[in-house]
């Protein structure tokens, strides 16, 4: 959303279309405290409940106040619970909603010399002298979820910023584009969801749209990207499950 014509179209959502539905935010809304603070507290109020994890433009920290990554990941902690934002497992009944925290650990692919150079991590996050490696940094995040893998219900949807396995991936993308694999997502993170064994999984980061069934869990990514990226992404709100629906059949 650090582009106008995505800002304004997350800001100009109906005030009352939304109002009985669960917004997911699967992280890289902005990397700036202020507009975050203004999109969140505009969608708290549009949604029953808003639903986010960081992601890594999130916990960018060479245009602001903070000194390391982990500092502004508290601080966007602080501000999705002064907002009443959702970060924590939460229960509707028998639907049970699982945020996952995560990183890369290069367990996709080695970065190449070009991506160690113009990845903006490398330049923009500062870790705290024990992270200073992305397995520390991904295994930092993995911890928090352990206690959350156990969660159970009739419907379990969990999602996380990164991806959990490269094969998510549709076949069609061209080599050339698979620089970045390395810098996508995690085998671990990919381990941890299949303990956690949802009914659906989201993740964001990748700006392709997907949705596919691997080990029966369905995968989806609704991608809003950049304003350029019309093609691959969906640039819309997408339903992943309609409780009214699930009802009426099991009624049947």
């Amino acid at each position: 959303m650090d582009y106008p014509e995505n800002l304004d179209w997350i800001m100009s959502l109906g005030e009352f279309d939304y109002r009985d539905d669960i917004l997911i935010l699967a992280g890289d809304v902005t990397h700036s405290l202020t507009v975050l603070s203004q999109i969140l507290a505009s969608l708290r109020e549009k949604f029953r409940d808003v639903f986010f994890v960081p992601g890594n433009h999130e916990l960018w920290v060479d245009e602001d106040d903070c000194n390391c990554s982990v500092e502004k990941y508290n601080a966007i902690g602080v501000l999705c619970e002064e907002l009443g934002i959702q970060c924590k497992v939460n229960h509707y009944g028998g639907l049970s909603v699982v945020p996952l925290l995560g990183w890369y650990d290069f367990s996709f692919g080695e970065p190449d010399r070009h991506l160690r150079r113009a990845w903006r991590d490398f330049k923009s996050c500062r870790w705290p002298s024990q992270l200073q490696d992305v397995d520390a940094v991904n295994d930092f995040f993995l911890a928090k979820n352990e206690p959350l893998l156990s969660t159970t219900n009739d419907m379990v949807v969990s999602f996380s910023h990164f991806l959990p396995r490269i094969d998510v991936m549709p076949a069609q993308i061209p080599e050339k584009r698979r620089a970045v694999y390395p810098v996508l997502g995690s085998t671990k993170l990919g381990q941890q969801v299949q303990q956690l064994n949802p009914d659906i999984h989201i993740y964001g980061h990748s700006h392709v749209n997907q949705s596919i069934e691997l080990n029966d869990i369905r995968f989806v990514n609704n991608a809003f990207a950049y304003p350029s990226e019309g093609r691959i992404a969906r640039k819309a709100l997408h339903c992943v499950w309609d409780y009214t629906e699930s009802e009426h059949a099991a009624a049947e």
